[in-house]
């Protein structure tokens, strides 16, 4: 490899990471009156935190950027069918004007669950991030506003994808994205399909 590729490779590799700052600035975030979600249309968009599925060919369960999570800690719980639980980590507001929800969903029942149901049922995230979380939503109840995982301009959300049916014992670490509500709300409702809601509070 010559000096002058390197070069050019990392002057590549600075100005997609620069294009993706950009993008991130016009992120929009999914919000109505109302309680029920849209079935289409209502994510915003952002760039990508970590590579998509697509591109490393396994589980995209990186965490994003943040202080590390505590395995151990159990914000909330919230149960889903046939005896699979979500339990919530951390629930923090980034800087750049997101909430990161951390997660493990866990599989305490006796029968492999499958993960597609996880994703909704908007046609344009079922298409892009099959067997990811990305049908996760944030309710502002005093706002009354919903908040939906971000996701890129290629219609990719900020979340884990490409997770694997889950056998008896088995767990997967998920993360989320969304934009983030007022400053003022510091506390909201994490709904994912199959899963009972349950009320998170927001550091940071």
């Amino acid at each position: 490899m010559t000096m002058r590729w390197t070069t050019t490779a990392r002057r590549a590799t600075v100005a997609a990471a620069m294009a993706a700052v950009l993008s991130l600035t016009v992120a929009g975030c999914g919000g109505d009156d109302g309680g029920d979600a849209p079935s289409t249309g209502s994510a915003g968009t952002s760039a990508p935190a970590s590579p998509s599925p697509e591109d490393k060919g396994e589980q995209q369960n990186d965490t994003a950027a943040g202080d590390p999570v505590d395995p151990d800690a159990k914000l909330a719980e919230a149960r889903g069918q046939n005896g699979l639980k979500l339990i919530v980590n951390q629930v923090e507001r980034d800087s750049g004007g997101f909430v990161t929800v951390q997660a493990v969903i866990e599989n305490g029942g006796d029968t492999t669950e499958n993960t597609s149901n996880w994703v909704g049922q908007e046609s344009a995230l079922v298409a892009k991030n099959p067997n990811s979380v990305a049908g996760a939503t944030l309710v502002d109840k005093t706002g009354k506003k919903n908040y939906y995982v971000l996701r890129d301009t290629d219609g990719r959300c900020l979340c884990t994808t490409a997770i694997v049916p889950l056998s008896p014992g088995d767990s997967a670490s998920i993360f989320m994205q969304f934009p983030a509500p007022p400053q003022e709300t510091t506390e909201v409702d994490l709904t994912l399909p199959t899963f009972a809601t349950t009320s998170l509070k927001i550091s940071g």
